[in-house]
This record gives structure tokens, C-alpha cells and sequence, in this order.
């Protein structure tokens, strides 16, 4: 237990400083205590266990691909962490294959009062919606019934990435409220084994799909970005943007047959490409780019670089080369796209696990055991400020740039702008006009909020980090 919450605590640290935001929402839905089963989406690979472990609020142990634990870097960490082995044929290039020791080590930590989480959708992915589910969420809850500790609660969870493979990108936690799995509820399914398991599975389907964004393709959730960066008020939350992301692309599909919304997405989508000619995005527009503000931005991050820059500078050398190494292997080494963060994040913390014990070696060497030991924190705080100058850096060279597009395509940017206000009325009256009866708005169409500020209806996070 204690090895546990060690590495829950360091991923915390680790998840903290690879992600720029982390918003937790929903943890009031996990219960404290008594068994619980998480299943969520799966669309980063090891990165989402580690988020769950992180930040679900109990010890959770894991399924994990028998493979992983031939590792030996890897498996005293599944060990800590109460991860169980699961033999799949795809790894093994077998028939069907006995999991029944499995189903029945994880249905006993259940019965006992413990956490477990699994992922549905069997493989991490990348594609634009949740994949069939498997039933092994259902199979598992179902066989703790009859057994000590109470009836089993399903916890869905939603993983929503801003940008999946790149660091410092921002991470939305979303926890449903728990599908409570006891005898009144697979009543409703009959008394047959199957049409229970089958049942339950669409119940845990349809509550991890209100927590995530689901499209046909790519093509359709980039177009519908769109859409929602016109219709939503400045100053939203990540999961504001990510509720209003997850309605348009379920409202899609039923819609789309209305000639008038064809256009507007295809304007929309004419837009978001012209966008792309002048290399602007539509948050350059609406910025506000007189001088006094262009003058006020360029301000604060020269300062900001010039205030970071004394602590970063003695670690400027070590941290940048190990910044451009982890990227490029992140990439290089990465079998499929859905693991290249997991690569980034456990190339970096070796990497650099590595280098710091390496200079430490030379400081004992040169200065002694002591000198070492007092310059060890150094290492980390210098390269959290190299972090801090490198993105400050990277924001203020975006700003020159955006400023020499606007220079350089002024006419187009001019035209882009009142494209803009015209897709904005429009898709502001389209939504009024089509939007379900039923469906309660984030916030009203008319309200100021829907133009500055935030939004009356959005609920604030309950956990930040940033």
C-alpha cells in the first residue's frame, strides 16, 4: 500500500508537469468506500490508467496485457500499482483463451471492498468515437453479486485530450454518476445471463458516451470545433467546451439532413481552411490586436522570460537537448500514434531520472557527498523554469508571427473577420432553431455571458492543476 501511494503520488507529479491544465470533475460521484468498478474510453494508451490511478480518489488495480509484465522496468511498478495480468490472442497469436483466473482476481478485490478499472473498448485508439464495447465491465460486476462486500458500482469515466500526443496539452477528468449493479437492476433485463451482461454493457456504453465526444470521422469533430468556437462565450471551461463539443456531434447525425445546416457546415468548414492558407486560427481573430494590447502581450512575455531566466539558465543545457530527444523518439519509437505520449512521458522522466543521477555522480566526484546532496534540487527547479521560459518563448514568437500574418494578409484577415460575425449570427440562430426542446441550454443564447464571460450555467471544476 504504501509503494502504491508513492507512485500515485509521483504520477500525480508527472501527469502535473506533462499536462499544462488538469481539470477534475465529478469525483464526488466515486464512493468512498465499498466495491467500485471504473470503466472509461481509451484513447492513450498507458497514460489513461495512470490518470485514473492519479486522480480517482481510491486504490485502483488495473488490467494489464500479460506482455508487459515480461518487462522488468515495468513490472515492479504493475506489481506496486495491484495491476492483474490478462492473456489476450492478439498477443499471442492463439485461439480462444482462458481469462477465467482473471474474471475471478479481479471479482474477489471487488467483493472485498476494493476499486478496479478497466477499459472497455479492449485496445487503446485513435479513432473520432468509443469503439464497441466488450463485456467484460458487465461480466465482472455482475459475478460480485452474491458475494460479501454489497453490490458493485460502475463508475464512467471520460478522458477528454486537447491534443493526445503532444506535452502540455490540456486533460478534462470527467466521473459520471455510478450505474449501481444489484438485482433490482438486471431485473429489468430479464433473468437470462446473456441478455443481462448484454443489457448492462449498453447501459455502461450509454453513460461513457455522455462523457465523451463521439463523430463518424475527423473531418466532422474538426468542422463541429468550428462551430463551437463561434457559438461559445469567452472565458469557458474545458469542460464546458467539451460538453458543447460532445452535444454538436451527437445532434449532428440527426440534423444533418436540413439543407440550410449542409451550407453553414460547409461555409464553416470553407472558413476553418482559409484559416489554415494564412496559417491564423479563429482565436487569432478574435483577439484583440491593437498596438496598447500588442505592446501590453509583448510585454509580459518578455518579462516573464527575462524573470524565469536565472533559474533556467544553469540547466539550460541539460533540460533543452533532453526537451528535443524525448520529442523525437516520442514520435520515432512509437508503434502506433495512440501510444506516442505514453513514449514522450516515460522517455522523459527516465531520461532524465538518468541524467540527474549522472551529475549527481560528478558532483559527489568533484565537491563531495554534501555539496551534491544540497545541489540536487537544484537540477528539478531548473528545469521547471526552463519549461516555464521555453513555453513563454514559445508564445511570444506565436504573437510576432500572428502579427506579421495579419501585416501580410491584412486584406484577407479584414475578410476572415467579417466571415466571421456572419457565421457567428448564423450559427447562433441555426442552434436556436434546431435545438432539441428538451435538451437544457449551457447558457442562453442572448445572455452577455455568450459573448464575454462565463458562462451563468457552467459549474466550475472541483479540482485544477495546472
Amino acid at each position: 500500500m504504501a509503494l502504491y501511494r508513492l507512485i500515485r503520488q509521483l504520477l500525480r507529479f508527472v501527469l502535473g508537469v506533462f499536462f499544462r491544465r488538469i481539470e477534475i470533475v465529478g469525483d464526488e460521484h466515486v464512493p468512498v468506500g465499498g466495491p467500485v468498478l471504473f470503466v472509461g474510453n481509451h484513447p492513450n494508451s498507458l497514460i489513461d490508467p495512470a490518470v485514473i490511478i492519479a486522480f480517482g480518489g481510491r486504490t485502483v488495480s488495473f488490467a494489464a496485457k500479460d506482455t508487459l509484465f515480461d518487462s522488468g522496468l515495468l513490472r515492479p511498478i504493475l506489481r506496486g500499482l495491484g495491476a492483474v495480468p490478462v492473456r489476450r490472442r492478439t498477443d499471442h497469436g492463439e485461439g480462444p483463451v482462458d481469462n477465467n483466473a482473471f474474471f475471478e482476481t479481479l471479482c474477489a478485490a471487488l467483493a472485498a471492498g476494493g476499486a478496479v478499472g478497466i477499459f472497455p473498448e479492449g485496445l487503446s485508439h485513435q479513432e473520432s468515437q468509443l469503439q464497441p464495447l466488450k463485456t467484460g465491465a458487465a461480466r465482472i460486476a455482475i459475478g460480485v453479486l452474491g458475494r460479501e462486500g454489497g453490490p458493485c458500482r460502475i463508475v464512467p469515466c471520460g478522458l477528454s485530450y486537447s491534443r493526445p500526443r503532444h506535452f502540455r496539452s490540456a486533460l478534462l477528468v470527467q466521473f459520471g454518476e455510478p450505474i449501481v449493479v444489484d438485482d433490482e437492476l438486471l431485473a429489468v433485463w430479464g433473468d437470462e445471463a446473456v441478455a443481462r451482461i448484454r443489457g448492462l454493457t449498453a447501459r455502461v456504453d450509454h453513460d461513457m458516451r455522455a462523457l465523451t465526444v463521439n463523430s463518424e470521422d475527423w473531418d466532422t469533430v474538426r468542422v463541429l470545433a468550428g462551430v463551437r468556437r463561434l457559438y461559445q462565450p469567452t472565458g469557458l471551461s474545458l469542460e464546458g467546451r467539451i460538453e458543447l463539443a460532445r452535444r454538436f456531434n451527437d445532434a449532428w447525425p440527426t440534423v444533418r439532413h436540413h439543407p440550410e445546416l449542409r451550407r453553414l457546415y460547409d461555409d464553416v468548414g470553407e472558413y476553418l481552411d482559409r484559416l489554415d492558407v494564412v496559417g491564423l486560427t479563429d482565436r487569432d481573430l478574435d483577439r484583440d490586436l491593437s498596438v496598447w494590447q500588442l505592446a501590453r502581450r509583448f510585454y509580459h512575455r518578455v518579462v516573464r522570460v527575462v524573470l524565469w531566466m536565472p533559474l533556467a539558465a544553469p540547466g539550460f543545457v541539460v533540460h533543452v537537448p533532453a526537451a528535443v530527444f524525448i520529442r523525437w523518439a516520442g514520435v520515432t519509437f512509437s508503434p502506433r500514434k495512440d501510444v506516442v505520449a505514453t513514449s514522450k512521458l516515460v522517455a522523459g522522466v527516465l531520461l532524465l531520472l538518468l541524467v540527474y543521477a549522472g551529475l549527481g555522480v560528478v558532483g559527489w566526484s568533484i565537491w563531495g557527498l554534501g555539496v551534491s546532496l544540497a545541489l540536487a534540487p537544484l537540477l528539478p527547479l531548473s528545469g521547471y523554469a526552463t519549461l516555464r521560459v521555453l513555453e513563454r518563448y514559445a508564445r511570444l514568437r506565436r504573437l510576432v508571427v500572428t502579427v506579421g500574418r495579419f501585416a501580410q494578409f491584412r486584406n484577407e484577415v479584414q475578410a476572415l473577420r467579417q466571415e466571421r460575425q456572419r457565421l457567428i449570427v448564423a450559427v447562433v440562430d441555426a442552434i436556436v432553431r434546431f435545438k432539441p426542446d428538451d435538451l437544457e441550454p449551457l447558457f442562453l443564447d442572448d445572455h452577455p455571458a455568450r459573448l464575454a464571460g462565463t458562462p451563468p450555467h457552467a459549474a466550475p471544476p472541483t479540482e485544477v492543476v495546472s
